[in-house]
């Protein structure tokens, strides 16, 4: 097993080879572009920059990828896992990566693509990562509850800015403000990551059209299902599907 380090990061890619291998420091997986299949500990899981992973210190682990990929994997030192939502994290290995989180971890992508970032740099990206992807769904008091549970049980209805804020009762500035505040994004960025989300459970799980996920999600057709899953994903609806049709994706 590896030594541990107090906090790294690098940029990775993988490749078709699985490789088993496990270390006493926890490894975060961003991914940046492309798909990586993961396993940890028996758990099995496909990631995409949607989707991330934590393997917990000592967990044997192995990936692979039969295409171009790219991640951030960020190295944590044991003594850190103590401070902070760490610990919900270990607990559930496979975690989305929600619009707050991929700003972040694009931004360092950018960052650390030119050179390492500087340590004083990187211990304060991090705390901010975990408070991000450890958001959970809204609490009852937010403002915002009931219209993101509606958007997310009909994806597909014309969903404009001034019906989502007339829906939650609020005025166009007003919802802007709280997405800001509650989401770190847009209400536009939110609603297309929902969508996404949305689209990648059908394609993954059942065997209706493309076109149909398209409508059922609210893409005005196909092709725009496509465009969006290659700009935020760096894949299609189709390739997605033939990776990840019934093959069992964990829960998330």
């Amino acid at each position: 097993m590896s030594a541990s380090p107090l906090l790294d990061l690098h940029v990775r890619s993988y490749g078709q080879t699985r490789l088993a291998d496990r270390h006493d420091y926890a490894q975060l997986v961003l991914p940046l572009k492309g798909e990586v299949a993961l396993e940890i500990a028996g758990r099995q899981g496909r990631l995409d920059p949607l989707h991330g992973a934590v393997v917990a210190p000592g967990a044997w682990h192995s990936q692979y990828s039969a295409g171009a990929n790219q991640s951030l994997i960020l190295d944590v030192g044991a003594a850190n896992l103590e401070q902070g939502p760490w610990q919900r994290l270990l607990e559930r290995p496979f975690t989305a990566i929600g619009p707050a989180a991929r700003k972040l971890v694009e931004f360092m992508g950018i960052l650390a693509a030119a050179q390492p970032p500087a340590p004083p740099v990187l211990a304060g990206w991090t705390p901010l990562l975990l408070d991000t992807l450890t958001v959970g769904a809204p609490q009852p008091a937010s403002r915002l509850a009931a219209l993101l549970a509606r958007i997310e049980a009909e994806p597909g209805l014309p969903w404009s800015t001034e019906r989502m804020a007339r829906t939650a009762g609020l005025s166009v500035s007003r919802l802007h403000a709280l997405f800001r505040l509650e989401h770190d994004c847009t209400p536009g960025d939110w609603l297309l990551g929902c969508r996404l989300r949305r689209a990648c459970e059908w394609l993954a799980g059942t065997d209706r059209p493309l076109a149909e996920i398209a409508l059922a999600a609210g893409f005005s057709e196909q092709s725009a299902l496509t465009r969006a899953m290659r700009r935020t994903m760096d894949t299609t609806p189709a390739a997605y599907r033939r990776a990840h049709f019934r093959t069992g994706w964990p829960e998330r």
